[in-house]
């Protein structure tokens, strides 16, 4: 049976419809990350194409948020991953976001429409993201002082909730 929707669009039912299955009262779902599990190969440039490694970041806590343009719960969250950066900027702690499968030129038009200052990583192949999150945009990992992943935030999350705060304290707080 033929595509009868174009793969952007496509997308953006999936998502959809795999956020209404986490529940309409929360629109996202909190995974632990299993402490067996060690973190995968995590090597991507970023539009200046300055190299990130997750492993070179030890001694900072890090949030990796896995997006796409045409996502928008992930442009929603946007905004408070922005102010919940510059907030704890001192404090040790990096927030990165990792683009899945676009251009560098579709970005590009994005960021003339909704200005990000936070490195956004490219993920050409989706190998990366495929690794670390189980496909669903947005998806956030947040990753200890030591490297290690401990939650994975499946869907549009309140990153200036309290929630979000205790999680973020916690991460810092974590022995460098």
């Amino acid at each position: 049976m033929p595509d009868l929707l174009p793969a952007p669009k496509r997308r953006a039912v999936l998502a959809a419809a795999i956020g209404a299955s986490f529940g309409a009262r929360a629109g996202f779902q909190v995974r632990e990350w299993p402490a067996t599990q060690p973190p995968p190969p995590f090597s991507l440039n970023d539009l200046e194409q300055k190299p990130w490694r997750v492993a070179e970041l030890r001694g900072r806590a890090v949030i990796l948020n896995f997006w796409a343009t045409w996502c928008e719960p992930c442009r929603a969250e946007m905004p408070a991953l922005e102010t919940l950066a510059a907030r704890h900027r001192a404090d040790a702690l990096v927030v990165l976001t990792v683009n899945f499968r676009e251009s560098e030129a579709t970005i590009r038009r994005f960021l003339e429409q909704q200005p990000i200052t936070l490195p956004i990583l490219l993920d050409p192949t989706g190998h990366t993201t495929r690794a670390w999150t189980p496909g669903v945009f947005p998806s956030t990992v947040l990753i200890d002082r030591q490297g290690r992943p401990r939650r994975i935030v499946v869907g549009e999350f309140d990153w200036s909730g309290g929630e979000a705060r205790t999680w973020t304290n916690e991460l810092i707080r974590s022995a460098g």
